[in-house]
């Protein structure tokens, strides 16, 4: 379950898609509502996940903010690109002595859907960590937040619910 959760947290940061730290380019915000946000891992036993998160313009504003500080100390390179079918994000970050260089490309409307897809190469990867990794967020717009949801509430498998917004209450679980 402690695995379960961590993983899911460190999907948090992944499923505001909103590229963290100083960049060129800001994504657009989000429509407000409630998405479904699909998670799936290329060649991974991990099966997929699916995870609802209610979201309005402020809480993705603020999403982006509370992940900046994190990029700003930890990324030495965090590059936002807009091309001709979305965004494009290179980044380098260090944590917890393992350095992991990713590339991210982003497709869709955020009014309805988008798509992250997302290779990462970690050189440092402990025993039994895949040194590399493909992981696909898919993302649909399912209509308004239920009347017991608050923006930034993230209900995941199991019915495991957290709010973005108190991150700060669970920050001992998140990944080091």
């Amino acid at each position: 379950m402690r695995q379960t959760i961590r993983f899911s947290l460190a999907a948090c940061a992944l499923l505001s898609v909103l590229p963290p730290g100083a960049s060129a380019v800001e994504l657009p915000t989000r429509k407000a509502g409630l998405w479904e946000l699909k998670m799936m891992r290329a060649g991974s036993p991990v099966p997929e996940m699916t995870m609802q998160q209610c979201t309005d313009e402020t809480t993705d504003k603020q999403m982006t903010a509370n992940f900046s500080p994190m990029a700003k100390q930890n990324c030495s390179k965090n590059e936002t690109q807009q091309t001709t079918t979305g965004y494009v994000t290179d980044s380098v970050c260090s944590y917890g002595g393992t350095t992991m260089t990713s590339h991210s490309e982003i497709s869709g409307d955020f009014n309805s859907g988008y798509a992250v897809k997302v290779t990462s190469h970690n050189d440092s990867a402990p025993a039994g960590v895949p040194v590399n990794n493909n992981v696909t967020l898919e993302a649909k717009w399912i209509g308004a937040c239920g009347a017991d949801q608050r923006p930034g509430d993230i209900v995941m498998p199991g019915g495991f619910r957290l709010n973005i917004k108190d991150m700060e209450k669970v920050k001992g679980l998140l990944p080091k």
